[in-house]
């Protein structure tokens, strides 16, 4: 039986890889007179709609989770589904 299912994937960077995007978001915080934000971190998010049996939606999210949308050598990733 096919199934659909919509997961949101949400991309991070990994504790203690340099963000230097966040960095700069934060310095230009600062500068417009918000010191109360002492870190940015940033990431990105996926919204993946599948199609498929239920018992293999799980591990297809996974795996294209782990070989396409991040690197897992500096980026985690967490689904939602």
């Amino acid at each position: 039986m096919t199934t659909n299912k919509t997961a949101t994937v949400y991309v991070r960077l990994k504790d203690g890889v340099l963000d230097p995007q966040g960095v700069t978001i934060q310095k230009a915080l600062s500068q417009m007179g918000y010191d109360d934000f002492l870190s940015v971190r940033t990431g990105k998010f996926f919204e993946l709609e599948v199609s498929g049996s239920a018992s293999d939606i799980d591990r297809k999210i996974d795996e294209v989770c782990s070989k396409l949308l991040t690197n897992p050598v500096i980026e985690t990733f967490e689904v939602k589904k």
